[in-house]
């Protein structure tokens, strides 16, 4: 998906590795669109994210898998990255607080919120696999 000789690709590249937030963006049953800051972790093809149960990007996947995904840029409207793709619901992902790179990123963000990293799993026990179709980084 991301091609590291292209400039902005590389730079998106290393911010999928480092950010801790990304907007996901779903659209709820009357079309309308609902963007959402999440945690997620970026394995180089797919993005995990896990959610509330009865959140309502949950409910609205359930409807319409298609969605956006994209990180802040640097202030100044450069340094771009936005992918669309398809999401999942993946009740056979592990939890949170057993996958080590999610927990690696994540652990001292949970603690600061007052979270352990089980109780946290369990808040946010439901995994959404996003697989990205398109990318634009600049």
């Amino acid at each position: 998906m991301l091609d590291p000789s292209k400039q902005g690709h590389a730079q998106a590249e290393r911010r999928l590795r480092s950010e801790p937030i990304a907007w996901l963006t779903t659209v709820r049953a009357d079309g309308q669109a609902q963007a959402s800051p999440v945690w997620f972790l970026w394995d180089g093809e797919t993005f995990l994210v896990y959610s509330q149960p009865d959140a309502q990007k949950v409910r609205n996947l359930a409807a319409n898998p298609r969605v956006a995904l994209h990180l802040d840029d640097d202030g100044t409207g450069g340094d771009v990255v936005t992918f669309e793709g398809t999401a999942t619901v993946e009740p056979d992902t592990p939890r949170a607080d057993r996958v080590d790179g999610y927990l690696a990123k994540y652990q001292e963000a949970m603690e600061a919120l007052g979270y352990e990293p089980g109780p946290f799993a369990r808040t946010y026990s439901t995994a959404i696999r996003v697989r990205p179709t398109r990318v634009r980084a600049w």
